[in-house]
C-alpha cells in the first residue's frame, strides 16, 4: 500500500477515510481525495491512540486496527501573529488591549505547546479582545437573578453543574477572564492547575497574567477535540469544546475565518 499524503487520490485514500469514520474521526466526504483536513484527522487519531498507550503503561494492545499509512510532516511552529491579525479578526477591538495582552497570550500558548494555527486562531477568536484584560469583563450574559433577588442568585446552589453550594456563590464565581470561567468547581480545578488560588480571590481570573494561563489550560484540555472539529469545519463543536455552548458562534466563526485568510 502506498504512503498517503496531501494530493493522493484513489482507493487507498478512500480506505483511510472510511477507517477514520469508523474510529470517530470523520474527515468529511468519502471521495478518495486526500486533503489537509485528512491530515488533521489522522493526526488527532494518532494523538488519541498515543495517550491510550501511555495509559496502558507503554504496553501495546494485543488487538488494534491501525490506519493505512499516511505521511504526516511535523506541525509548523507558532504562526506569525502580529497586532494586525487580532485587529482584523475582531473589528473595533481596542489597539491598546491587543498590544498589552497579545504577547502574554502567545507566551502562555507557546509554554503549553499550543502552537498549531487552528489552536492559536481559536484562542484569539475566543477572547474577542474588546474585553481583554478588563476588570469589567464580569459576564457576557445578562445578570441572572430571581425577582427581587441578588444578581446571579439563580446559580447559588448549582452544585451538580457548577459546584456552587452556598448563597452568593453565583455572583462570587460568575464568568470572568478570556474564557468566562464560571462556577466554583472550575475556579477550584483550573486555579489549582495554573497555581493560583481563585477560590480565595476569584477576581484573579481577570488579571492580565492569569487570564492567558486559564485560556491555555482550557485549550489544552480540549486540544484534540478542537483540532478535529475545525478539520471538518465544525465551528459549533469547536466553540462548545472551549465554552460549553455556542453563545457567540457567529462572531467566533467570522473571526476564525478572517484569521485563516490573513495567515494564508
Amino acid at each position: 500500500m502506498q504512503t498517503l499524503k496531501e494530493g493522493s487520490r484513489g482507493d487507498d485514500v478512500l480506505a483511510l477515510q472510511r477507517k477514520l469514520v469508523e474510529k470517530g474521526f470523520s474527515p468529511g466526504a468519502l471521495d478518495g481525495d486526500f486533503r489537509p483536513r485528512h491530515r488533521a484527522a489522522v493526526l488527532a487519531f494518532q494523538q488519541v491512540r498515543a495517550c491510550w498507550r501511555t495509559a496502558l503503561s507503554g504496553r501495546e494492545p494485543r488487538r488494534r486496527s491501525a490506519l493505512p499509512r499516511a505521511e504526516l510532516p511535523p506541525e509548523p511552529g507558532m504562526p506569525n501573529i502580529t497586532v494586525r491579525s487580532p485587529r482584523k479578526m475582531v473589528p473595533g477591538a481596542p489597539l491598546d488591549n491587543i498590544s498589552k495582552n497579545l504577547p502574554l497570550v502567545m507566551d502562555e500558548l507557546n509554554r503549553a505547546g499550543l502552537t498549531a494555527q487552528s489552536i492559536v486562531l481559536t484562542a484569539i477568536a475566543t477572547i474577542g479582545w474588546r474585553r481583554a484584560g478588563s476588570r469589567r469583563s464580569a459576564n457576557l450574559f445578562r445578570v441572572q437573578h430571581q425577582p427581587g433577588g441578588a444578581p446571579f442568585d439563580l446559580y447559588d446552589f448549582r452544585k451538580t453543574s457548577l459546584g456552587n453550594n452556598a448563597r452568593g456563590d453565583g455572583a462570587k464565581y460568575k464568568g470572568r477572564g478570556f474564557v468566562q470561567l464560571t462556577g466554583k468547581f472550575n475556579y477550584q480545578h483550573f486555579g489549582q492547575e495554573i497555581g493560583v488560588d481563585l477560590i480565595a480571590d476569584p477576581e484573579q481570573a481577570n488579571e492580565p497574567r492569569t487570564a492567558p494561563k486559564l485560556l491555555a489550560a482550557f485549550l489544552k484540555r480540549a486540544e484534540l477535540r478542537i483540532k478535529q472539529a475545525l478539520a471538518v469545519g465544525d465551528f459549533a463543536d469547536a466553540r462548545r469544546a472551549v465554552n460549553g455552548g455556542t453563545f457567540g458562534l457567529d462572531q467566533f466563526t467570522k473571526s476564525y475565518q478572517t484569521g485563516e485568510r490573513l495567515l494564508g
